[in-house]
């Protein structure tokens, strides 16, 4: 599933269409491109550029020319964005943009859980994780007796962690998953922020969460690749997870 580093990723790619005049636009998939009906995004952007690319999370988001209408767009589970591309097959592309130049910009989604739809609204969503202050971080994260990793996971605290990449912020930052968030100390909470954007730098530099140093120990045999203690594996904020027992003590118990 894409997180915040395959959004920045995807951001990028956004950034290469800039400036290039819409001439056509392929809207007709009503599930994708809900609540609007076909034909409603192409009269929107036809004859627009796009101008500026923006993300928070694992949301996007597009500003066109002349104060039009901006285009929002989320990857789902599997998407991406595809650039002066062949189409895809299968229809997997399912929504795009066609340029002046010849060009194209397609939402490329197997599975037909992306987005794409005029003037989003992202007021349900938190500060960005990768950009979130210290002081922000500390408020938002640092309180209540939720698990660490179901705090990190909720969009509305913060957006853009998604399960692997709270594996490896967790892992890398030596903290159980399985701790109230409240119990962090500032230092704990300081140490984890100062992780999480380490972490998502790695990942939007090397091509994706999934280079992550403890992602490809996940599974039922993985070991730390810090320590080699058999990694534990469980079930925390309904999401499968992945911890080393001695490098990520239960300092505190769950509840207590």
């Amino acid at each position: 599933m894409p997180e915040l580093p395959e959004a920045e990723r995807a951001r990028l790619q956004i950034d290469r269409v800039l400036g290039r005049e819409i001439v056509a636009v392929d809207d007709r998939d009503t599930y994708v491109c809900r609540p609007h009906a076909p034909g409603e995004i192409e009269h929107a952007l036809t004859g627009r550029r796009l101008v500026s690319a923006h993300r928070r999370g694992k949301f996007l988001w597009a500003e066109t020319d002349d104060d039009g209408p901006s285009l929002g767009l989320h990857l789902g589970m599997a998407g991406r964005i595809a650039v002066d591309e062949e189409p895809a097959p299968r229809q997997w592309d399912r929504f795009a943009l066609e340029f002046a130049d010849g060009g194209r910009m397609a939402l490329r989604d197997k599975r037909r859980l992306g987005r794409a739809l005029i003037e989003p609204d992202f007021s349900h969503v938190g500060p960005d994780a990768a950009e979130v202050s210290r002081d922000v971080f500390r408020e938002r994260v640092g309180r209540g007796i939720l698990p660490l990793k179901a705090k990190l996971l909720d969009q509305g605290v913060i957006a853009g962690v998604g399960n692997l990449l709270a594996d490896e912020t967790l892992w890398r930052a030596r903290l159980s998953p399985r701790r109230p968030a409240g119990s962090l100390s500032e230092e704990e909470l300081d140490l984890l922020r100062r992780q999480l954007r380490a972490a998502t730098r790695s990942a939007i530099r090397q091509g994706g969460v999934h280079t992550g140093d403890v992602i490809g120990e996940r599974h039922r045999d993985g070991h730390c690749p810090r320590c080699g203690t058999p990694l534990e594996r469980g079930v925390v904020g309904g999401r499968t997870t992945y911890w080393c027992p001695e490098c990520q003590p239960d300092l505190v118990t769950p509840g207590s």
